[in-house]
């Protein structure tokens, strides 16, 4: 079934189309809202991008493959990005990491079997001060020790082994 936006967000393209001097420019914000709508950039939603920007397929391909920020496939309700960079490695970062994979049951990539949490490793949240860290979702949790991973978990309501 092809991509449609939502009505509103018909109108937002249309607005952030008119923002740049070339269509192609705005290729990273109507990916972003196009995921905001569909939780994933999809085959169709790859290819309403690139009609609608008259750019090749693969250019928005490329861009969807390159930017970690787009997910490739379905994800979770909530994606919890655990920082893999030295400051946080040097603090503990990868035992969180591995915390979290023990506890939600999954892996590094992964989403739990009732589609709650898709954890994943990033390269830098930038917050190399208060290490080590996670953002869950769009909020940042930082100085963790696996308590702390346990609280955040649960106010969730994930399933925790």
């Amino acid at each position: 079934m092809p991509f449609e936006p939502t009505p509103e967000r018909a109108r937002e393209i249309e607005e952030i189309i008119g923002r740049y001097p070339n269509k192609q420019a705005a290729c990273l914000p109507l990916l972003h809202l196009c995921q905001e709508q569909e939780g994933w950039c999809s085959d169709d939603v790859i290819a309403f991008v690139a009609q609608r920007l008259e750019l090749p397929t693969s250019h928005v391909v490329g861009v969807v493959t390159f930017y970690t920020l787009f997910n490739q496939k379905p994800v979770g309700k909530h994606q919890l990005w655990v920082c893999r960079t030295l400051p946080c490695a040097l603090r503990g970062g990868e035992s969180i990491l591995h915390y979290c994979e023990k506890r939600l049951g999954i892996h590094d990539g992964e989403t739990t079997s009732d589609g709650l949490v898709t954890l994943r490793s990033a390269e830098c949240l930038a917050s190399c001060a208060s290490a080590p860290m996670m953002q869950l979702d769009k909020d940042y949790h930082e100085d963790l020790t696996p308590e702390r991973v346990d609280e955040i978990l649960m106010k969730l309501g994930a399933n925790l082994r």
